[in-house]
């Protein structure tokens, strides 16, 4: 259009343009005496030259969608080709980027809805309740056909976060951004990351998104690759994805491998999080591998010498060693020697002579202590400790079984009573073997200190125990004091026949104490 040669505002190009074209429809048909009112065939009237030359579209109404052709940018604006010589306006601000950019050029062809006409111009626009036409069929053909779109969370909202996704506010849920919920929903915001879309109605409204589909699509294909991988006894690397009480876990490439507790370390670990944090890269053993339920198992230790198998020539009987108390329990008290190696000081060698009932009244957890090996089982991991060196053995005189012997009361438990009778030994006499009735006070009848005699019934010359009996010693006694009356009566009647008087006293007497003869 050779005539505009300055800047117009839009409605002057509009009166412009259509004044230029009613004037060339004038000139291209003088003079006037080739018009005629349509009567003769042969002549064409006036309203079918204006037909040919500058048809006007049917009358749109307010959001009526059309296709159109964009034939020129200008200024502001972009002017569509609406059909013959008619004209559309449009905004160009709703073709600009967030860089500012335009998207559109001159000859693409656009959809658009028709707002207004005013002065006659005729108003257009590609947003439909604030979005993008463009962008809400890429959003429909996506949710369509499942592909994913790529989007930026803008803000978190009550239960999840506002997505934009291609300039077109969508809602994604909590659940829907990772595989596990986030422990920092903060951490999301401003980043771009591609979405499935869920749920989409028409115009765009209540558009639901999410993260975590395409991140399980994902974690299932990797994991199919693992599958190829891995078997137990392979060593593997990852990077530490939590950490809880009872173990950590792993991120092998899109599945979380469980390293429980026990396996972290050869030595006792009471909070992981002292140990390992988030993010740092290990390697473990795999232990066991359910791939049904998609469960891995590795271990940490499995991957280092086992401590226990240098222990022989260490620690030999007798070693004095130093250690930390790391735990109590009523039998005794725990002391770790080094990592993973933990000895057990027995409540019987804590007391230095002395009974105690809980290791508490001796030693306390944290306590530094030295103390003594008094044997290894390597096999079994156990170490038995006292606080005192091992008493020489030979210079141990244990009695014989059935001997009678003589102490004093060191203690009264409910189970029994613990009899010293020479200066390094000390007997049990359990309660069954006490000969009195069930239920009897023994605090009460047989004070600390109290004599007693007992009879010695087994002696386990490795762990140093007698077991006593003060039932036994008078059973011992009449046994005795038969043995001397039928002795007596021996002697007397060699001669005779029966037992006589003193015979059948005699057997009354062991009915009475139902000995048999």
């Amino acid at each position: 259009m050779h005539w505009l040669t300055f800047r117009v505002t839009t409605v002057e190009i509009f009166q412009a343009r259509g004044k230029n074209m009613s004037e060339e429809i004038m000139k291209s048909h003088t003079p006037s005496s080739q018009f005629d009112t349509g009567q003769d065939g042969d002549k064409e009237s006036f309203a079918e030259l204006f037909e040919k030359n500058g048809r006007l579209p049917e009358r749109l109404k307010p959001g009526q969608k059309i296709s159109a052709k964009i034939i020129s940018l200008s200024g502001d604006v972009a002017f569509l080709d609406l059909g013959g010589k008619s004209e559309g306006i449009i905004d160009l601000d709703e073709f600009r980027d967030e860089d500012g950019k335009i998207s559109v050029s001159e000859g693409q062809e656009i959809e658009a809805f028709f707002v207004s006409s005013k002065d006659g111009l005729m108003k257009m626009t590609t947003l439909l309740r604030g979005n993008p036409i463009a962008s809400l069929n890429a959003i429909e053909s996506a949710h369509k056909s499942g592909n994913a779109l790529e989007g930026i969370v803008a803000r978190k909202v009550k239960g999840g976060y506002e997505v934009k996704i291609h300039g077109v506010r969508s809602f994604c849920p909590m659940s829907q951004i990772d595989l596990r919920v986030p422990n920092d929903s903060t951490s999301y915001l401003n980043k771009s990351f591609h979405f499935k879309i869920l749920e989409y109605k028409k115009e765009g409204q209540n558009t639901v998104v999410s993260r975590r589909a395409i991140l399980e699509e994902e974690r299932r294909s990797k994991i199919e690759k693992l599958k190829e991988t891995i078997e137990e006894g392979t060593d593997v690397s990852g990077r530490i994805s939590s950490i809880h009480n009872f173990g950590v876990f792993v991120d092998l490439d899109g599945l979380d491998a469980l390293i429980p507790v026990s396996e972290l370390s050869w030595g006792r670990i009471d909070n992981p999080a002292d140990l390992f944090s988030v993010g740092q890269d290990v390697t473990a053993k795999v232990i066991s591998a359910d791939w049904g339920n998609e469960r891995l198992s590795l271990s940490i230790k499995a991957t280092q010498p086992d401590p226990w198998s240098s222990l022989q020539d260490k620690y030999p009987e007798g070693t004095r060693v130093h250690g930390t108390i790391v735990r109590l329990v009523p039998f005794g008290a725990f002391v770790a020697l080094e990592p993973g190696i933990d000895g057990l000081i027995h409540i019987s060698n804590l007391g230095t002579g002395r009974r105690i009932k809980h290791p508490k009244e001796i030693v306390r957890e944290g306590q530094a202590i030295e103390a003594y090996v008094i044997s290894l089982d390597p096999s079994k991991r156990k170490i038995s400790l006292s606080i005192q060196p091992s008493p020489e053995k030979e210079k141990i005189k244990y009695p014989e079984e059935g001997t009678i012997v003589e102490g004093t009361v060191e203690n009264v438990m409910p189970y029994g009573i613990f009899l010293k009778f020479t200066e390094k030994l000390t007997g049990l006499i359990p309660s069954a073997e006490m000969s009195t009735p069930r239920g009897s006070d023994h605090a009460r009848m047989f004070p600390v200190g109290s004599l007693m005699k007992a009879v010695v019934i087994d002696v386990d010359k490795k762990s140093g125990r007698v077991r006593l009996s003060r039932k036994a010693v008078e059973e011992k006694e009449v046994r005795s004091d038969l043995e001397t009356y039928k002795n007596k009566v021996k002697e007397e009647h060699k001669s005779s026949d029966g037992m006589g008087s003193l015979g059948k006293l005699l057997k009354s007497k062991m009915e009475e104490k139902k000995i048999a003869f």
